[in-house]
């Protein structure tokens, strides 16, 4: 039994050596670095001072660009024979976009037939005005008579062969609706079979070029002094909320709807691939500089934790420290910096989070 005990007591004593020789001598292999798969991966930015930009959120809508917009009116009334193309659909300047059947065509082309037929009497006329002449039989005047005759007859078949260019008419009493430029069906208000009255004012198709559309911002009237020509705006909508539009005020139209007790500012937009449409609910942010300058960093370099801030500082692989900074604002893609960081330190960017906790957990 006293045996036991001792043999205890040697082991405990062992142990406690070890523990305090472990404390007296740490491991230097515990001390972090990037290994070479993350060193591939981990990007950093340097810390820049900006000018510190604000941003105004606001809600608007799309809208195509009233300059590249056209309403197709019908020149003549009658029966719709055929529509060839339905809402949204793109067509080309020239394209026949419906046929009408027309009394008032009808007219026009007795009118062609008289013109062409007057003219031909016309002719006539003045080649026998002047054999008649030739031969001693009638005077010059009987001649320029013929001559001013042939004249009028040409102006009006011209008068009428413009309006069948304007009109394009068609053989049968056909009259045919074509886009007047490349662009989308936007509105349409016509539909086979249907009688057109002559005196109708409503037009029929609505077609719009969005290569570039408007973006109209409802600024409240808290925000108004602070929207300017030209500040920089970005543009998302619920079908892309990912991808962001970029342009600038344009346009300020200076006055208060009564009805949204709002103002409007137009964006211009490029529409690649017209992925935006007439009528689409946006997302607006304006941002413009107040006027001062801060340290800022890309907005993906912060980490939060524990209600605080804090940013990773790159200097090598084995030299990486955790930095409690105060953010000031973030704007997008920019976080403004009011302490902790100094211009050109370099702040990880990819990877960061791994790397705060590897460091401080």
């Amino acid at each position: 039994m006293k045996y036991k005990l001792i043999i205890g007591i040697a082991l405990v004593s062992l142990s406690i050596a070890s523990c305090k020789k472990e404390i007296e001598n740490p491991d230097t292999n515990t001390t972090f670095a990037l290994s070479d798969n993350m060193l591939q991966t981990t990007t950093t930015a340097a810390a820049k001072t900006q000018p510190v930009k604000n941003e105004l959120s606001f809600y608007g809508k799309i809208t195509a660009d009233n300059n590249k917009m056209i309403d197709v009116y019908p020149l003549v009334g009658g029966n719709v024979i055929k529509v060839n193309v339905e809402l949204g659909d793109y067509v080309r300047k020239g394209q026949v976009l419906a046929t009408i059947k027309s009394t008032d065509v009808a007219d026009f082309e007795k009118q062609f037939i008289d013109a062409k037929s007057d003219l031909l009497v016309a002719k006539n006329s003045l080649k026998v005005a002047q054999e008649l002449f030739d031969g001693k039989l009638n005077s010059e005047s009987d001649v320029l008579q013929a001559k001013t005759e042939v004249e009028k007859a040409q102006s009006q078949l011209g008068k009428i062969q413009e309006t069948y260019k304007i009109y394009n008419i068609k053989a049968g009493s056909i009259y045919e609706v074509t886009a007047p430029i490349s662009g989308f069906i936007i509105q349409k208000s016509i539909n086979q079979d249907m009688l057109l009255r002559s005196d109708r004012s409503e037009n029929i198709f609505d077609i719009a070029e969005i290569s570039e559309v408007w973006a109209l911002a409802n600024i409240n009237e808290t925000d108004i002094n602070q929207v300017k020509m030209g500040i920089d705006a970005a543009v998302t909508t619920l079908s892309y909320p990912d991808k962001v539009f970029s342009g600038k005020v344009d346009k300020i139209f200076n006055v208060i709807d009564p009805e949204t007790k709002a103002m409007q500012a137009r964006i211009k937009l490029h529409n690649p691939g017209y992925l935006l449409k007439p009528d689409m609910n946006a997302n607006i942010k304006l941002s413009y500089n107040e006027g001062q300058s801060m340290i800022a960093v890309p907005s993906k370099a912060i980490v939060f934790d524990k209600s605080k801030n804090f940013v990773m500082i790159f200097k090598d692989r084995n030299n990486i420290e955790t930095r409690q900074v105060e953010v000031y604002r973030q704007v997008g893609e920019t976080t403004y910096i009011s302490s902790g960081l100094k211009e050109n330190e370099n702040v990880i960017t990819n990877n960061q989070l791994f790397i705060y906790r590897a460091l401080n957990e």
